[in-house]
């Protein structure tokens, strides 16, 4: 049996962290989709990272495996993808998520305030 702090260590140390000033540098790069897997009303007060795709953590699968019928277009194995949420536990488990649906190149920007404190552009939700 597996307990959530167990899982959130696995995510951890399957999915390197990226700090807030090196996540600044992929912004709008045609090769990275920031990933934002808060729920929507989270990102509607908050806002996200500039140009990042919102998916609520409960439906990250079924949005970016290819043979499912909600599959994004946005979600591409070839693509570095930066993952983050309030505080780093959501974005931890989509990274191994991902990963474990052959998704090679996974970061894990933990979270939004984070991303904010260092000064990181906003987008409005």
């Amino acid at each position: 049996m597996k307990t959530v702090q167990t899982m959130l260590a696995e995510a951890e140390a399957a999915v390197p962290r990226i700090g807030p000033d090196e996540a600044k540098a992929l912004v709008g790069r045609a090769d990275v989709l920031f990933l934002d897997v808060r729920e929507p009303p989270e990102v509607a007060t908050s806002g996200k990272v500039p140009g990042a795709l919102a998916v609520p953590r409960g439906l990250v699968e079924f949005r970016a495996d290819p043979a499912s019928p909600m599959h994004d277009k946005a979600f591409d194995r070839a693509k570095t993808i930066v993952t983050y949420c309030a505080s780093g536990g959501r974005s931890a488990l989509v990274g191994k998520t991902l990963k474990d649906m052959g998704y090679t190149n996974v970061r894990n920007l933990g979270g939004f305030k984070g991303w904010v404190d260092a000064g990181g552009a906003v987008e409005k939700g």
